[in-house]
């Protein structure tokens, strides 16, 4: 029997994924991607350590996004030509290497430099949802990846805080090292319960697999349209998350730093529910579960637009936002990945680059839109961007259904 009819039967009688392998997975993603956000609540420390200027540290929080970027088209499509089980081990011993290089920098090079490798090296939370895909079986994927993505907003919506609490106990640079002591405990256990799948090799050169990952735009309808809704949603989470400590810490609320990074524990509550999603497109419902997302998405922005007037609105905008965002997500990589089996980590690639995008779009957009027309600007931008977003699928999702007609 060939190698690639041994890879199709391998398929076709894996066994479920057990709810311990896919929770080690989500907190392995969890982990690696909470690594980019550490320093937000640092860059005062960071400064004074330093004595780089307070209009140059933020260059720290670019150039990690920067290279979180290049690492989403240099690396994560090489899931799709090497080991994978190699690969990504291999990426988060040296992801362990650039937390100890940040945790004992000595200098302002260090520190950037050590950045930049953990913007790079993250990506191996991309890795980690194709291969969680590729062993899942087809029935259950949806709820597979839905926990494991999960676990990347969880991780998201948390290293706030927990950055802010490592630092009170032992200063800013345990958060780096403690990260990187889990980090080896989690590669240990990756030794023992990643599997050996054996695949057939993809006869291309590297430079022939980047230039793939355009082609599946191409040729890819529905890469396309999830990839753009990306885009919208998780400009949508940037508005809210980027500029939300704004209102809070000016009067009339005055609340503190703590306070602040405690409404990330509220984002997490949305998160874990719309883990669902998963199953809901597992079972074909996901169009149905998109549209009711960014109805909920857009309905989050009218409780939120009153954050200086009731703080238990904005809990349960941030909740519903949250929740919104999550079960599209889910649902978008829930039917890309199908598409090619062979071309997982291409698609997942291809498609982050648009969450990137949409990522940094909103930032940018969010504290600008603050500056010129405060708070009820900011939440008019969110309102827009989710009901361009619900617009978009009702289109999208109407010429497909004339199409299949």
């Amino acid at each position: 029997m060939s190698q690639k009819a041994l890879e199709t039967s391998d398929l076709d009688h894996r066994v479920p994924m057990s709810r311990y392998v896919t929770l080690l997975f989500a907190v392995a993603c969890g982990m690696s991607v909470a690594n980019i956000y550490f320093a937000q609540p640092l860059l005062d420390q960071l400064s004074s350590e330093f004595g780089i200027d307070y209009s140059t540290i933020g260059m720290v929080i670019t150039i990690t996004q920067i290279f979180y970027g290049v690492g989403l088209l240099l690396l994560v499509p090489l899931g799709d030509l090497l080991h994978q089980r190699r690969l990504i081990i291999g990426q988060m011993l040296l992801s362990m290497l650039a937390l100890v290089i940040v945790g004992t920098a000595s200098t302002s090079t260090a520190l950037f430099a050590g950045m930049a490798m953990v913007g790079l090296l993250a990506v191996v939370t991309q890795t980690l949802v194709a291969f969680a895909a590729n062993m899942a079986a087809p029935a259950e994927r949806g709820r597979v990846v839905g926990i494991v993505t999960s676990g990347i907003v969880i991780g998201i919506l948390l290293a706030r805080s927990i950055s802010g609490i490592l630092t009170d106990l032992a200063g800013w640079r345990s958060v780096y090292l403690v990260s990187a002591a889990l980090l080896f405990i989690m590669i240990c256990m990756f030794f023992k319960v990643l599997p050996h799948v054996e695949r057939e090799v993809q006869s291309l050169t590297y430079l022939q697999l980047l230039s793939s990952v355009f082609r599946l735009f191409v040729q890819e309808r529905v890469l396309r349209i999830r990839s753009i809704l990306a885009l919208l949603i998780f400009a949508d989470f940037s508005i809210l998350w980027t500029s939300l400590v704004l209102p809070l810490h000016a009067p009339p609320l005055s609340l503190s730093h703590s306070a602040i990074g405690a409404f990330g524990l509220v984002g997490v509550a949305g998160a874990l529910a719309a883990a669902r999603a998963g199953k809901l497109a597992d079972r074909g419902y996901g169009q149905k579960t998109t549209g009711i997302a960014l109805i909920l998405l857009l309905v989050s922005w009218l409780l939120i637009s009153y954050t200086e007037q009731s703080l238990i609105a904005l809990v349960i905008g941030i909740v519903l936002l949250d929740l919104a965002v999550q079960a599209v997500h889910v649902t978008n990589q829930t039917m890309i990945l199908p598409l090619r089996a062979e071309a997982r980590s291409r698609l997942t690639a291809g498609y982050m680059v648009f969450y990137s995008i949409g990522s940094a779009s909103g930032s940018i957009a969010s504290t600008h839109t603050y500056a010129h027309y405060g708070w009820g600007g900011v939440s008019l931008l969110g309102a827009t961007v989710s009901a361009a977003a619900l617009l978009f699928w009702i289109v999208t999702s109407r010429s497909t259904t004339t199409a299949s007609a």
